[in-house]
């Protein structure tokens, strides 16, 4: 049963990382969709420690990268080098070549690094000097960053974001959550004794059945009519594209994977609108996708709008 492999995933996940349980599960809805992942918060309030946690948990290769404005994309995808000895140029890959990458305080870099990572999360592969190399399966990368208006940050751009499946706010945990964190203080202690609960060839298999799962034409119309009222918005400068349209199906087909179903339901679709499509548009009123109150507000009023199908 595909709910008791994503129950302990939760459950391994969850001991450590004691906040947003919905956050929880929205991740693990972007690893069941074969997407990527962007956590945006404050620091402190346990992006690091969830995004190892869900590496963690999970029997693969991890490697983490922290995002310096002095980082080249060469540390992210690899470098040729010669070698004198055989008289021959070697490569030498870089974390990219690992299962997660967790790319942290990714707008801290500059654009030209985060473009490195473009056809990576797009295609699961890297052009180096000609040749395309192939990716382990799974691929996922966790980014994480801080708000744009803190010190030191830099926008993502805009074809860079649309390679998120989610991006996602963790908030401030409850005082009860806190008080865990106070007195196990998981970061330093359970957090490096976790161990695997999946294997990389399960959730290669959890990812099968994700494709498998029949999604009725009328979602696929109403999937089709949200897209389609973004770009028709007065109030927004670009609307959902394809790509979306695209994403939000499929973290539609995961969701009912979460929930052991082969089929979606309408509900599928609306819990998933917010977090995959509102960092896809840009607002009229500040042009650019780092206006997430905004955009926030503004899927949200189209996807009351739309109606969804009985």
């Amino acid at each position: 049963m595909p709910t008791r492999a994503i129950q302990r995933l939760r459950e391994n996940i969850t001991s450590v990382y004691m906040g947003n349980m919905a956050a929880v599960d929205r991740v693990l809805t972007c690893l069941l969709a074969r997407g990527h992942v962007l956590i945006e918060d404050v620091p402190g309030v346990g992006k690091t420690v969830l995004a190892r946690a869900m590496a963690k948990s999970v029997r693969c290769s991890f490697s983490r990268v922290q995002c310096t404005p002095d980082l080249l994309p060469a540390d992210i995808i690899g470098v040729t080098v010669y070698n004198r000895q055989e008289n021959s140029f070697d490569f030498r890959p870089g974390p990219i070549f690992n299962n997660i990458l967790l790319a942290d305080e990714i707008n801290r870099t500059t654009p030209r690094t985060q473009s490195a990572l473009l056809e990576a999360m797009s295609e699961t592969t890297v052009s180096i000097e000609g040749e395309v190399r192939e990716l382990p399966l799974p691929f996922m990368v966790i980014a994480t960053q801080n708000p744009y208006e803190f010190e030191g940050t830099y926008f993502l751009p805009e074809n860079q974001l649309d390679r998120f499946l989610m991006r996602l706010n963790l908030g401030y945990p409850a005082p009860d959550d806190e008080s865990r964190i106070i007195n196990k203080q998981p970061a330093r202690t359970s957090l490096n004794e976790l161990k695997p609960v999946l294997t990389s060839e399960e959730v290669i298999e959890l990812q099968s059945q994700v494709d498998r799962v029949r999604m009725d034409q009328s979602l696929v119309d109403y999937v089709i009519a949200l897209a389609t009222a973004t770009r028709e918005n007065e109030n927004l400068q670009i609307g959902i594209s394809p790509r979306g349209s695209l994403a939000l199906s499929q973290a539609a087909r995961a969701t009912a994977v979460m929930n052991d179903r082969d089929y979606c339901i309408p509900e599928d679709i609306v819990s998933n609108v917010v977090p995959v499509c509102a960092h896809r548009v840009i607002s009229k009123t500040y042009m650019h996708a780092g206006d997430t109150a905004t955009t926030r507000r503004i899927v949200q009023q189209v996807l009351e709008t739309v109606p969804s199908p009985a």
